[in-house]
């Protein structure tokens, strides 16, 4: 099974995320690919088994919009039954930016192996082993 981890990250805590997530599916013997959303287009990212985009929240708690926005827009009609995993940190609000993106790629079709993961500020150890158990959770579903 193909698993690509892409993410946007612009202080670093939603990369330390995604390189969790990453471990944890490998972990669960998935083959993995850990990509910047800049590294790849949505053609591509719609031919890997699974998903576990990483996006943090922006502004008025949205998805980051020079880059990961577009991403997103391009290969959320492709998604289909697709399984997948989101996350991401936040620094202000209560998390919308989570539940607004989930309930938009519920909308697409694809199954989310669990609700999205939204962790405020720096993930600390307990929020890391929960990146690790999304990974998991995604390589297995």
């Amino acid at each position: 099974m193909q698993i690509a981890v892409i993410y946007w990250t612009g202080s670093g805590n939603t990369e330390l995320m995604a390189q969790a997530v990453a471990e944890g599916a490998r972990e669960a013997g998935a083959a993995v690919s850990l990509t910047p959303v800049a590294g790849i287009n949505a053609d591509t990212a719609a031919g890997y088994d699974r998903l576990a985009l990483g996006c943090p929240a922006m502004g008025a708690e949205v998805l980051e919009e020079s880059e990961f926005e577009p991403f997103f827009s391009s290969l959320e009609d492709r998604l289909g039954s697709k399984k997948l995993a989101l996350f991401g940190s936040y620094g202000w609000g209560d998390g919308q930016w989570m539940r607004d993106w989930q309930e938009r790629t519920e909308h697409a079709g694809a199954q989310l192996c669990q609700d999205g993961l939204a962790v405020m500020e720096t993930p600390d150890g307990s929020a890391l082993a929960a990146c690790r158990a999304l990974g998991r959770a995604l390589a297995e579903a």
